[in-house]
């Protein structure tokens, strides 16, 4: 008789603790709101800066890449910022590490990226991470 108090008491903690979990995850997942903003918004302009930083510490390429073109950028906030940014970068003028009064090329050494990158971003700190990126060029 007294094993059946504790097989009732054992279920119904497995189900409180299936509830709390799938409630955490839930939470985890929700965005709180998700917005287009513009280029010169503090956080996106420094997101950016920063996106156009590290292509060129990826880039193989001699000459500096410099955003000409931004098409558009989202916000979504959850715990953190992130934002999906597509833009149109050009090969400059500029040889690296150089990034002042960069034209872009012209002619031969012409060359246009379109990039879309998904950044995680906790700007106020500095602290940013693409969770995605994917670049074609024409």
């Amino acid at each position: 008789m007294m094993a059946e108090p504790w097989q009732a008491l054992r279920f119904l903690l497995a189900i409180l603790l299936t509830l709390m979990t799938l409630t955490y995850q839930a939470r985890k997942k929700t965005f709180l709101s998700v917005h287009e903003v513009t280029a010169i918004e503090n956080y996106a302009k420094d997101t950016l800066q920063w996106i156009t930083d590290q292509y060129n510490k990826e880039s193989d390429d001699k000459y500096h890449f410099r955003i000409f073109r931004v098409l558009k950028v989202q916000r979504r906030i959850t715990d953190h910022l992130e934002y999906h940014l597509n833009v149109e970068m050009q090969r400059t003028t500029c040889q690296k590490p150089e990034t002042t009064n960069c034209a872009p090329q012209e002619g031969e050494l012409h060359k246009q990226v379109n990039c879309f990158f998904s950044v995680f971003a906790i700007p106020w700190f500095e602290q940013y991470k693409i969770l995605n990126k994917t670049c074609s060029s024409d």
